[in-house]
């Protein structure tokens, strides 16, 4: 069995957008002989003691300098300790890490999924001995290394066993979106639709989970805020906020939609967790055209009628909607279980 080291950004069971890596961690324990893991941030894990974990320092809010010197310390007093590295979506780790990583023969692999080409992701494509990605769409570099493996879903924990009774009548369309709030989520499209169902007497309540990131996130949140009020929407649309990622599959499983209208271009896995929950999904984004086009799933993204249209369709038929969900559900657990998916990283690294 390999020995690992794992480069990630953050360690954070209790974190919206990545606690889902601490699931992965966990994975890769099972499948390595041991696992050390280098983080930018350290939050709340629950571990193996043979999983070694060591932090950058940001939790700690110590100066960028810190980050580096600490980075270099940790590779190099833990080189006996592993013989692959695996880089989670941050090729700048690979060009930091390369020359003495090229010096001791380990072999160097990068998980990336984002249609975004930098000079930093060339050099560490040049860099690494393999190139891990979700989908053709999620690595937009032509490259001899790349292995398109799909997600890695829980499909224990997303699954539609795992939901919560809902408190509302069953005469409520409840609809769901999931993921930092930016323009290139592109809410307003989704906005508009349920502003649409709204004139149609239709009850609806659409639920947001996540938050702004970036200053420009927040002027965008302000905007739909005022948007929502001049449209007369307080009711009908909520903002949760950020939530523990391992609580997500409670708000999923009430929906009788879940949607995503992304202009991200790659393959967002809270689109594959609403499925592995078995809850009809509806998007724009290209990433998912090969899989949810057959279903009659994908969306123009700035057709807010066809969406509005599509979502008072599913919750009309009831019959159709669980059996969809029944077979989007097949797919996650068919093409993008985490189980799967880490072993198959492993044998490939």
């Amino acid at each position: 069995m390999k020995k690992i080291l794992i480069i990630t950004q953050k360690v954070d069971k209790d974190d919206s957008n990545l606690g889902f890596f601490h699931e992965w961690i966990l994975e890769f324990e099972k499948n390595c002989l041991s696992v050390t893991v280098i983080c930018l941030f350290k939050g709340r894990s629950d571990l193996p003691k043979n999983v070694k974990v060591l932090s950058l320092g940001k939790e700690e809010g110590v100066s960028k300098l810190t980050y580096i010197f600490r980075f270099y310390k940790y590779i190099w007093h833990e080189r006996k300790n592993y013989d692959v590295i695996f880089v989670h979506m941050n090729p700048v780790y690979v060009l930091l890490g390369a020359p003495i990583w090229k010096i001791l023969g380990k072999k160097i692999s990068l998980w990336y999924t984002h249609k975004n080409v930098d000079l930093k992701l060339r050099i560490a494509e040049k860099l690494s001995n393999k190139i891990f990605t979700a989908s053709p769409e999620s690595f937009r570099l032509k490259s001899k290394k790349l292995e398109v493996m799909g997600h890695g879903i829980n499909t224990a924990e997303f699954s539609p066993k795992k939901g919560k009774e809902s408190g509302e009548a069953p005469s409520v369309l409840k609809v769901l979106t999931i993921g930092r709030i930016a323009e290139a989520k592109n809410l307003r499209t989704i906005f508009e639709a349920i502003e649409i169902i709204n004139r149609k007497k239709i009850k609806v309540r659409l639920e947001i989970i996540g938050g702004p990131v970036l200053p420009a996130d927040v002027l965008y949140l302000e905007n739909l805020k005022k948007w929502i009020i001049q449209n007369g929407l307080e009711n009908s649309i909520v903002f949760l906020g950020e939530l523990f990622h391992q609580n997500l599959p409670k708000y999923i499983i009430p929906s009788d939609v879940f949607l995503n209208m992304s202009h991200t271009g790659s393959m967002d896995k809270v689109v594959l967790e609403a499925m592995a929950c078995g809850i009809p999904v509806l998007t724009s984004n290209e990433a998912y055209v090969e899989i949810l086009r057959p279903f009659d799933l994908i969306i123009g993204s700035t057709d807010s009628k066809a969406l509005a249209d599509k979502i008072i369709f599913i919750f009309n038929q009831k019959e159709y909607a669980q059996s969809l969900g029944e077979k989007l559900r097949d797919i996650v657990v068919r093409e993008h279980n985490l189980l799967r998916l880490i072993k198959k990283i492993v044998e490939k690294i």
